[in-house]
């Protein structure tokens, strides 16, 4: 195996403060050194990378194009040293840290309420929760337990469904107002607004009317419900989406249903964690509070 090229985390520091001040003198500062010693470990540094990473234009510290790449690289690794070193500082005594993906706003409208309560029943799981926009394999990244939208196949995990969905369509009041919409046909003239994650959702809403309209895919898109929502409230267009996302707004009228035509979703929420998992207890207590919510009849 040839030798890595791997600096001294002290050159890596020297250079990130350097750059960040463009100054040696500040960086020394900072980091408790002497100006002689950073740029020492800077000059180290570049003789490794064969690249001048500063120059001086009229007596001023300035990155050079190889510098800023390099900054870009080393702002990367320090930060996933300073987020490896704070996660293994919140193991500590009998407290154990369980991490959770989510969609953002399945995780900020169903989630996060669903959890209240569950530090004060189970105070030695810190849960760390995390958005997840693209796909992941669960079983090899620093997730536990994993919520999604699908059929409920994911390899190398168990998959347990929560509960299935309707969209409905959705504006402001005063876009409709503007715009009186009587059917479903109506709506093939506005803004329609698209999510990212839902491609063929509005197409798939007019076949169900027994409509086909070659505008189904246009519109401004959006990369979550979240953004999609807000725009509508905002009067940017109509938005098609989960019921349960809204059901705020339109109890307090910041979004109406211009045309009544609910639509089950093809999918359902799930919760998913590695098959290996099952039997590990801040997993196993976390699904069965996250069952008790998702199906309360049957708690």
């Amino acid at each position: 195996m040839s030798k890595r090229l791997t600096p001294s985390m002290t050159a890596l520091q020297c250079f990130e403060a350097a750059a960040r001040h463009l100054s040696f003198t500040r960086a020394a500062q900072e980091l408790h050194l002497t100006q002689s010693a950073v740029s020492k470990q800077v000059a180290q540094l570049e003789d490794m990378l064969r690249h001048h990473l500063f120059q001086r234009v009229r007596r001023r510290l300035q990155l050079t194009p190889a510098g800023s790449l390099y900054l870009a690289e080393v702002n990367k690794i320090l930060t996933q040293i300073d987020m490896s070193s704070r996660y293994i500082l919140s193991y500590g005594g009998e407290t154990e840290v369980l991490r959770v993906a989510t969609q953002p706003t399945f995780g900020a409208r169903w989630l996060i309420p669903a959890l209240k309560g569950f530090g004060k029943q189970y105070p030695n799981i810190h849960l760390e929760i995390r958005n997840e926009l693209e796909p992941f394999d669960l079983t090899q990244s620093r997730a536990d337990v994993a919520f999604f939208f699908g059929q409920g196949t994911w390899p190398g995990a168990t998959c347990i469904e929560l509960f299935g969905e309707e969209v409905v369509t959705v504006c402001a009041p005063d876009l409709l107002a503007s715009t009186p919409l009587a059917c479903a046909e109506d709506l093939a003239t506005t803004v329609l607004l698209q999510c990212t994650s839902r491609p063929e959702a509005w197409h798939d809403w007019f076949l169900a009317q027994g409509l086909h309209s070659a505008g189904s895919y246009h519109g401004p898109r959006f990369d979550t419900f979240y953004m999609c929502i807000h725009a509508a409230i905002a009067g940017c267009g109509i938005a098609l989406v989960p019921r349960y996302l809204v059901a705020e707004e339109l109890a307090d009228g910041k979004l109406v249903v211009p045309v009544a035509h609910p639509m089950p979703s093809q999918g359902a929420h799930f919760l998913a964690y590695p098959e290996h998992a099952a039997e590990v207890p801040k997993i196993r207590h976390f699904v069965d509070w996250i069952l008790a919510r998702a199906h309360p009849q049957t708690a």
